[in-house]
């Protein structure tokens, strides 16, 4: 049975104006007081409120019914209670593109520092700890409903030093732009290089060849994200071609773990995280119909053999296509290919692995190649 979740007043109210009742319900950075009375009729045994805001005396009443309240976090450049994911513009609200310094004081910026002067990946006190599980635990909660609404999702794992102007971050871009217009609904690490490219496909999938080839000159002048103007050109090409209006769900998952590398705002949708083990995590479970893994280092390595554990033992109800994109890269630079190969030898998942060359090789693949239930 669906727990009750509520995370707007509107929804709240419709609810009860319904007759429903809020036993064991879960309401969600609400302001309750122009419902107190209502709330109280409606049998709030076992509900628990997050961060919703309400006088002593509804307090006190819900304590008596059992409810279990956690008060909202103040202090904070984050809300440890999101009903949502974020977005680009959410992200890096503030930024002017003409003056690159300004993303130190948007939201993105400021929580970063933040992250580094409580403590980092190891939070200096509990209640630090405790609002940053807060607010992962609301983003999980938000990219679970997002990832609901979709069937088919694949997963592109790369390197974020994937130039803007390489071979693969063009190829990237092109397999992702044909896998979105064919349905599937792509994912990443949400970041710069290959991440990025996978959103930037993402985002052209209903515009023309000549749109995608401008969008890549321009962010070529600035092919790093340690360029100054990498922000930059990437809020051009967005203002450029209207993509704010319009634009296909592309699931970024970044971290502030890796809060040097600015998340891309290609992405629809942002889950950004301050736990990475929990951001991998997702990264890897939800791409049930594969993941593609461009050139990288020891992250993309490391998302590789997850992914093959994951694959081995079998412990989703689904083994999903594992595609390697660029052949000798993964056979030689960086040999992992092989190994997978010959991990993979008599199991299930023995057929959805391959290493290619080409996007259009990488979607074929992924069309031919269903996960096996």
């Amino acid at each position: 049975m669906a727990s009750l979740e509520f995370e707007s007043l509107d929804e709240l109210t419709a609810h009860l104006d319904a007759g429903g009742h809020l036993r064991n319900a879960v309401l969600q950075n609400l302001d309750l007081h122009t419902v107190r009375e209502r709330i109280l009729a409606a049998d709030p045994r076992g509900a628990v409120f997050l961060g919703c805001t309400m006088d002593a005396a509804t307090r006190s009443a819900l304590w008596d019914h059992e409810a279990l309240i956690f008060p909202p976090l103040t202090g904070l450049p984050y809300q440890p209670y999101r009903a949502t994911l974020y977005d680009g513009r959410e992200l890096y609200a503030g930024f002017d593109p003409d003056a690159p310094d300004s993303y130190a004081e948007t939201p993105d910026g400021r929580i970063y520092r933040h992250w580094q002067a409580t403590g980092g990946a190891q939070p200096a006190t509990l209640f630090e700890a405790l609002a940053r599980r807060l607010h992962d635990l609301s983003i999980t909660n938000a990219l679970d409903e997002e990832v609901r609404r979709h069937e088919r999702l694949v997963a592109v794992m790369g390197g974020h030093g994937l130039a803007r102007t390489a071979t693969r971050y063009r190829d990237v871009a092109h397999l992702a732009r044909t896998l979105t217009r064919r349905g599937y609904v792509l994912i990443s690490g949400g970041g710069p290089g290959a991440m990025e490219a996978t959103h930037l496909g993402a985002c052209f999938a209903d515009r023309s060849d000549d749109d995608l080839e401008h969008a890549l000159t321009l962010l070529a002048t600035a092919p790093h994200y340690t360029d100054r103007r990498w922000l930059s050109t990437a809020f051009d090409v967005i203002d450029r071609f209207g993509l704010d209006r319009e634009r296909p769900v592309s699931l970024g998952i970044p971290t502030w773990l890796y809060g040097h590398e600015p998340p891309t705002p290609f992405a629809s949708h942002i889950a950004k995280y301050f736990a990475n083990s929990l951001r991998e995590e997702g990264l890897i479970t939800l791409a049930r119909h594969g993941i593609i893994f461009a050139p990288g280092g020891p992250g993309t390595i490391q998302e590789v053999f997850q992914d093959n554990a994951q694959n081995y033992y079998e412990t989703l109800d689904v083994v999903s296509p594992m595609v390697f994109l660029d052949r000798d890269f993964w056979s030689f630079t960086r040999p992992a290919y092989p190994l997978v190969r010959q991990l993979a030898m008599n199991r299930r998942y023995d057929p959805l692995v391959t290493a290619v060359d080409t996007p259009e090789e990488v979607v074929t693949f992924i069309e031919r190649h269903p996960p096996l239930r």
